[in-house]
C-alpha cells in the first residue's frame, strides 16, 4: 500500500486566483503587454518540467494529448465505463500535475504518484479519443514514463543530490563534492549558475569532465565564457544552448510585449531580457533588473528569467519563473504607507545602523492581482530580484499577491489548536499572514548589507564596528564578488527565510505598524497573537517537510518555522507549550498553545536575540549552525 504521504487525495481543493475585475480595468494597450508578457513567461514555464524529474516532461506529453484530443467532459464518460471508482483519482493527479509542473511537490519537494491502480490509469488512457486516433504514439508515450510515474524507488522519493534523490539541475551521477568543486570554478571563472546545469562524465582514462550548460536560445558558444578549461587538473566544458527552443519562444513573446511597453524602462527591461535568453549572459539579466527596478508604479508588473533558488540540492541555480500582475490599488496604499516608514521602522530591529545598507533605497511595494504565474508554485509574497549586488546598490521591489492571499477553501480543518484557539485563528489568519508577508518582504529581506572587502583592499563598512555577539573587532566579510547563495549555498534558503520570518513576528508587536494595516486595539492585539500562533503551529506543521531517512529538510519555508518553534520553546517560562493527546479513535495528537501575555516579554527577547544573531552572522560571513543544532534531536 503507498504511503499516503505521496499520493494526493480526490478532497484536495481547487481554488481560483479572482482576477476579472483587475484585467477588466485595463485598457487594450496594457491588455496586450499582459498577454505577451504572459505568453513569454509560460513558454519557458515548460522549463520547470525539465528541472522537476527526466518523467515529468513525458507525463506533460501524454496529458496533453489526452486532453486536447477531446472535451474532459466526453472522455470522462468514456472512463468511467470501464473504470468508473477510479476516474476522480485521474483527474486529481493531473490537476495536482499542472499545479505543481511536475510530479513532485512544489511545496516540499516530494513525489507524488497517480492514487489508483497503474493498470487502471493504463486502460482510461487507453479510453481517450487521443489513443483512438493514434494508438501507437500514446502506447509509445505511456511506456516511456508509466513505470516512473509509479516508481516510489528511495532515491526517487524526493529531490536531493547523489543518493538523497533526483536533481535534473545535475546528471545523475553528480555527487556534493561535484556541486562544489563545480562552485570554485564558476566563481574563478566570473560566471553565474543562476541559469546553469552541470553534467558529469567519465573519460576512457577514467577521469571526469563537466560540462556547466547556460540556458539560451544560442548554441554556436563562442568567445568568453564558452570553451574548455582545466581546473585543478580536471577538464571543464562551458556551452550555451539549454533548453534552447524554449528560451527561444520565451524571447520571442518579449518582442511582442516590448511594441506594447509603457515606458523607456520598460523596453529597456524587456532588452535586457531578451538578451540574456539568447546568450545566457546573467549579466544582461542583470540590467534589464535593475530598468525593471526602476520603473515604478507600473499598471501591469512582471518579472522572469531564473529566480529562485530553493529546489537546486546546492542551492545555488534558479528554477524558471515568469508571473505578470495587474496592481491592486487600494491594498497597494497600505504597503505604501509601510514603505515610506520603513527607514523608521528599521531603527526598531535589534542590531545598529551599521549593520543596514547607507542608504535604504526606498522599493515599490505593490499588492498585485496574479493574472500568470509561471513556475512549480505561487509565493504570496515576493522580494526580488536575488542578486546581492544590485539589492545592495540599485534596491528592489517587494510585491504582495492578493489574489493568492485571498484565495482559499473553505472548510479546511484547522490541527493542533485548543477550540477557543480554532474560532479565532479561523477568523483573521488571512489579516494576520498579510501583516507577516509585508512585514517579511519589506523588512526582511530588504533589510541588512553584507560586509564587503573590494579587490582595492577598501571596504563598504567601517573596520572598526564591532561585532555584536562578542563585541569585539570584525574579523571576517566576504570578498568582492562572493554572493550570499555561493557562500551559503545549501543553508542559504533556509537562513534567509527564518531571518525574514523573524523580523516579520518582532515587528508585528509594534501598534503603530499593525495600524498601518488597520488593525487597532483590541483587534490588533488579537492580529499579533494569532500571527504568533500562526508561526509556531507552522513550526509542528514543518516535521511532515523533513525526511528522516535521509536526514534532510525539503522545505525552506518550513525548516525556518520549525527553528523558530524550537527557539520559542527553549526560551520557557511557559510561553509555548506543546502536549501529546490522544484522539477518540485511539491516535496520538498534540496541541500547542501560546501564552499570549509573554509574547511582548519572553517571546520578544526569545526573537530579538535570534534575530540578532542570525543578522549578524550572516552580515560578516559566519555560518550560524544553531539552526541545525535546533533539529539535531530528530
Amino acid at each position: 500500500m503507498t504511503d499516503s504521504q505521496f499520493l494526493i487525495p480526490n478532497s484536495a481543493p481547487i481554488v481560483n486566483l479572482d482576477c476579472k475585475s483587475a484585467w477588466n480595468g485595463l485598457n487594450d494597450k496594457e491588455k496586450k503587454y499582459a498577454h505577451f508578457l504572459s505568453r513569454a513567461s509560460w513558454s519557458g514555464g515548460l522549463i520547470c518540467l525539465l528541472q522537476c524529474s527526466p518523467e515529468s516532461p513525458i507525463i506533460f506529453y501524454l496529458l496533453q494529448k489526452l486532453f486536447r484530443a477531446q472535451p474532459v467532459k466526453e472522455f470522462g464518460e468514456a472512463a468511467k465505463k470501464i473504470c468508473p471508482e477510479d476516474w476522480e483519482a485521474f483527474m486529481t493527479y493531473a490537476a495536482a500535475f499542472y499545479a505543481n509542473l511536475g510530479n513532485y511537490k512544489s511545496f516540499g519537494d516530494t513525489k507524488f504518484v497517480p492514487n489508483l491502480p497503474k493498470e487502471s490509469f493504463k486502460k482510461i488512457v487507453w479510453a481517450s479519443a487521443a489513443y483512438g486516433k493514434d494508438s501507437t504514439t500514446i502506447e509509445k508515450i505511456w511506456n516511456a514514463c508509466g513505470d516512473n510515474m509509479y516508481s516510489l524507488e528511495p532515491v526517487q522519493k524526493q529531490m536531493g543530490l547523489g543518493d538523497k534523490g533526483i536533481s535534473t539541475y545535475f546528471s545523475g551521477n553528480c555527487t556534493l563534492e561535484d556541486a562544489e568543486l563545480a562552485q570554485k570554478f564558476l566563481n574563478e571563472k566570473k560566471i553565474s549558475p543562476y541559469n546553469t546545469r552541470l553534467f558529469k562524465t567519465i573519460g576512457d582514462d577514467e577521469k571526469p569532465m563537466y560540462e556547466v550548460r547556460l540556458a539560451a536560445s544560442d548554441s554556436a558558444g563562442e568567445g568568453a565564457p564558452f570553451g574548455d578549461f582545466k581546473f585543478d587538473g580536471i577538464n571543464f566544458k562551458v556551452t550555451q544552448g539549454d533548453y534552447g527552443y524554449l528560451m527561444s519562444k520565451a524571447a520571442e513573446n518579449l518582442n511582442k510585449a516590448k511594441e506594447f511597453a509603457a515606458n523607456e524602462n520598460q523596453s529597456k527591461m524587456i532588452d535586457g531580457y531578451i538578451e540574456s535568453f539568447t546568450t545566457g549572459s546573467i549579466d544582461a539579466h542583470k540590467e534589464g533588473s535593475r530598468n525593471w527596478i526602476k520603473d515604478k508604479g507600473p499598471i501591469v508588473e512582471n518579472y522572469i528569467g531564473f529566480i529562485e533558488s530553493y529546489r537546486d540540492p546546492y542551492g545555488v541555480r534558479g528554477e524558471w519563473e515568469g508571473f505578470v500582475s495587474i496592481v491592486n490599488k487600494a491594498m497597494s496604499a497600505k504597503f505604501s504607507n509601510l514603505v515610506d516608514q520603513s527607514e523608521t521602522l528599521l531603527s526598531l530591529l535589534p542590531w545598529t545602523a551599521d549593520y543596514e545598507k547607507d542608504h535604504f533605497l526606498k522599493p515599490d511595494f505593490t499588492s498585485l492581482d496574479v493574472l500568470s504565474f509561471a513556475s512549480s508554485g505561487i509565493p504570496a509574497g515576493i522580494n526580488i530580484p536575488n542578486y546581492d549586488d544590485i539589492r545592495q546598490d540599485d534596491g528592489f521591489k517587494n510585491v504582495s499577491l492578493g489574489n493568492v492571499l485571498s484565495a482559499h477553501s473553505k472548510g479546511d480543518k484547522i490541527t493542533f489548536l485548543t477550540e477557543e484557539d480554532k474560532k479565532l485563528f479561523s477568523s483573521l489568519k488571512a489579516s494576520a499572514f498579510e501583516v507577516q508577508v509585508g512585514l517579511h518582504e519589506l523588512l526582511g529581506h530588504g533589510s541588512g548589507k553584507l560586509f564587503i572587502k573590494n579587490k582595492d583592499g577598501s571596504f563598504n563598512f567601517d573596520p572598526e564596528v564591532k561585532n555584536l555577539i562578542t563585541g569585539e573587532k570584525i574579523s571576517t566579510w566576504y570578498l568582492e564578488g562572493e554572493t550570499w547563495d555561493t557562500k551559503f549555498s545549501t543553508m542559504a534558503s533556509t537562513y534567509e527565510e527564518c531571518r525574514a520570518e523573524c523580523v516579520g513576528l518582532y515587528l508585528c508587536l509594534n501598534r503603530d505598524i499593525l495600524k498601518i494595516f488597520g488593525h487597532e486595539g483590541e483587534g490588533a492585539d488579537n492580529i499579533l497573537y494569532i500571527n504568533w500562533l500562526n508561526m509556531v503551529r507552522a513550526g509542528l506543521l514543518g516535521l511532515e517537510f523533513y525526511t528522516p531517512e535521509t536526514e534532510t529538510w525539503r522545505q525552506a519555508h518550513m525548516q525556518a518555522r520549525h527553528v523558530i518553534l524550537r527557539v520559542l520553546l527553549e526560551a520557557g517560562q511557559g510561553l509555548v507549550t506543546i502536549t501529546r493527546t490522544t484522539d477518540e479513535d485511539g491516535q496520538p495528537n498534540a496541541i500547542i498553545t501560546l501564552d499570549r501575555s509573554k509574547i511582548e516579554t519572553v517571546g520578544k527577547e526569545a526573537i530579538g536575540t535570534f534575530l540578532r544573531n542570525l543578522q549578524v552572522n550572516m552580515v560578516i560571513f559566519v555560518i550560524l549552525w544553531v539552526i541545525y543544532d535546533l533539529c539535531d534531536d530528530l
